[in-house]
This record gives structure tokens, C-alpha cells and sequence, in this order.
């Protein structure tokens, strides 16, 4: 059978992926989809800085986002996961030792 540990990392995980993976999916499309349907906006000065339109920081802000959840996974990993993979690998070491 499936240990106890084992369904808590993969819970765990599992209820912070899917929710972390659907924002960032969602933040590119609606990036891409305002580059499409929101031209005016998107080609407009950013802070009425000239040769710098609006589009291009969303898209710059893109780099800022994907930088920004990996330092919450990779906190989140430390925090949750990394002690119950710890755990799972404690057991079968010692399982295999026996």
C-alpha cells in the first residue's frame, strides 16, 4: 500500500502546483490576448516615456513573474516538501537495509 507520507507530499504538492501552474498560464494569455485585442493600450507610452510603450513592460513584467513564483515554490519546497520526501527516503533506506 501507498504510505502515509507519501499521499501527504503528493497532496501537498499537488494543491500548490495546479493552482501556481493555472496563474501563470492564465498571466501569458492574458499578456497575449491584450497584445492582440488591446492594441491602443498595449502600443501606449509606459508613464509617458517615449520608445518605451506599455506592451513591452507587461511583456518585461513576464520575467518578473516567472522569477517571482519560482522564489515561492522553491520556498514552499523547503518548507513542505523537502521534510516529507525526507521522511519517505528515511524509510526506504532503512526498509532496504533490513
Amino acid at each position: 500500500s501507498t504510505s502515509p507520507d507519501y499521499l501527504e507530499l503528493r497532496s501537498s504538492f499537488r494543491r500548490f502546483a495546479f493552482p501556481m501552474t493555472i496563474a501563470g498560464v492564465a498571466s501569458y494569455f492574458v499578456y497575449v490576448v491584450a497584445s492582440i485585442y488591446a492594441v491602443d493600450f498595449m502600443s501606449s507610452p509606459f508613464l509617458g516615456m517615449r520608445g518605451l510603450n506599455t506592451g513591452i513592460m507587461l511583456g518585461l513584467f513576464q520575467f518578473v513573474v516567472v522569477w517571482v513564483w519560482t522564489a515561492i515554490y522553491v520556498n514552499y519546497a523547503n518548507r513542505r516538501l523537502d521534510p516529507l520526501s525526507a521522511r519517505i527516503k528515511e524509510r526506504i533506506v532503512n526498509e532496504g537495509a533490513a
